[in-house]
């Protein structure tokens, strides 16, 4: 995955709006292959987003959600100037994290 995530926030009126662009393939595990083989699940778990450091939004995914995942949310109390950091895990294991200043 050469680009994992891209992460936008824009500050207006005490509050954020951050959208998250994460590359990820998604895979079900329902799907079969061009050899007719069930391609095994491979999908983001767990997705955690900080301001400056604390906590505001923890989920868990499943193989339901589509490829390449977007996600919005509005962090209140934050203004330009900020860090919102976003993390997540696969259920192969694999993490990936990046963060963005608040516009």
């Amino acid at each position: 995955m050469a680009d994992p995530m891209r992460i936008r926030a824009q500050a207006s009126g005490g509050k954020a709006t951050v959208r998250i662009l994460m590359a990820h393939e998604m895979e079900s595990g329902q799907r079969k292959d061009e050899a007719g083989h069930v391609a095994p699940a491979w999908y983001i778990q767990e997705v955690t987003a900080t301001h400056n450091g604390s906590t505001v939004l923890t989920a868990e995914w499943g193989p339901g959600v589509s490829k390449n995942p977007f996600l919005q949310f509005v962090v209140k109390g934050a203004k330009a100037g900020d860090t919102i950091g976003v993390q997540w895990k696969d259920n192969r294991g694999d993490t990936r994290s990046d963060q963005a200043t608040v516009a």
